[in-house]
């Protein structure tokens, strides 16, 4: 195991770079980075900027001379080449320095640790509510497989699987967000303006009320993988010999399936656990923050791309990319300790992770 870990820690180092470095690269293709953006954006400044003097300093539409823009991509450091800045960069996560954002005015680390109330929050509620209703509801599909419950919660469930998340959101938004029909939950914000006024109850009742659509919108398309992955592990285990064993032995239905089914089949359950976790945080609330305009991780990657923030954009990655093989090295060591007879071996009768 010891040997595994190590081996595994060895190869993040890698898979990190690789990652970073090709990501590097193609933003060095992407047209309108920083530089270009505030050229544009003062070029249009005439009756502000515009200079009176006949000099030949900058005066308003006319553009920025050739030496301001050159101040202006040292100022940026995209006047060392292009290995240069990347190695000093790598130099510089390697200490956890993720350096200052353009647009921002403040680190990166900051900015991210600024931003990931909102994203923990809505990440929590939604890994605790899709795995407290999928995997009760997956156990009571396997044990009905076939019958007009598991048909009707399959359809359902497959239904909201097949909506995106961010055209529920626009859908709720205009019923129930004071689109078109009814004005009955807040669309901007995790908490109210006045929030600090409120008393303690009035506080939850209102953090609730904000987060009521964003969750629907995060949740509704995960209930069909978990509550399916459930299904069919249980279904799995309970087509097996020993429970057919139990059966014989008069055992009660719910004492097989508790005693004997239910620490099997959740193996892959428990073990997608760190993942699970993780992701409900880090992914798939881009276009829900943007959309409900709640201040999180996702809509700061969403601006960060747009403005071409490119700090804030590597930072993340290196961040949500270490975090992620963290996780899949947990996941697999997770496998032993939920089921003994998985080894970190090359035996032929031993799994080989």
């Amino acid at each position: 195991m010891t040997l595994y870990i190590f081996k595994r820690l060895l190869l993040m180092l890698p898979t990190l770079l690789g990652i970073l470095f090709f990501t590097f690269l193609i933003i060095q293709f992407v047209p309108g980075g920083p530089v270009e953006q505030l050229v544009n954006k003062l070029s249009g400044l005439d009756s502000i900027t515009e200079s009176s003097s006949s000099s030949n300093t900058y005066r308003g539409s006319n553009g920025l001379s050739d030496e301001h823009i050159e101040q202006l991509n040292k100022f940026y450091g995209f006047d060392k080449p292009f290995l240069e800045r990347f190695f000093i960069m790598i130099s510089n996560y390697a200490s956890f320095d993720l350096g200052m954002s353009y647009f921002h005015n403040q680190s990166v680390g900051d900015l991210i640790l600024s931003k990931l109330p909102v994203s923990i929050s809505l990440g929590l509620w939604s890994f605790i509510i899709v795995y407290l209703v999928s995997i009760p509801l997956g156990i009571k599909k396997a044990v009905n497989d076939g019958s007009r419950f598991d048909i009707i919660s399959s359809t359902i469930v497959l239904i909201g699987y097949s909506i995106p998340g961010f055209v529920l959101g626009i859908g709720l938004i205009v019923l129930l967000g004071g689109g078109s029909f009814f004005d009955i939950f807040p669309t901007r914000g995790l908490v109210s303006d006045d929030w600090s006024n409120l008393s303690v109850i009035e506080k939850i009742l209102d953090y609730l009320w904000h987060i009521t659509l964003p969750i629907i919108c995060l949740i509704i398309g995960s209930f069909a993988v978990m509550t399916m992955l459930t299904k069919n592990s249980f279904i799995d285990e309970i087509n097996k010999l020993y429970t057919v064993t139990a059966r014989a032995k008069g055992l009660s239905e719910n004492k097989v399936l508790y005693s004997h089914v239910f620490k099997n089949a959740i193996i892959p359950i428990l073990t997608g656990f760190p993942a699970q976790f993780v992701s409900a945080f880090f992914t798939g609330s881009i276009l829900i923050e943007t959309i409900f305009s709640l201040d999180g991780i996702g809509l700061l990657s969403y601006e960060a791309i747009i403005q071409r923030d490119y700090p804030v954009v590597m930072g993340t990655l290196f961040i949500f990319t270490l975090i992620g093989l963290l996780t899949k090295l947990i996941t697999d060591i997770m496998y032993v300790y939920v089921d003994p007879r998985i080894k970190f071996t090359s035996s032929n009768t031993q799994r080989n992770l």
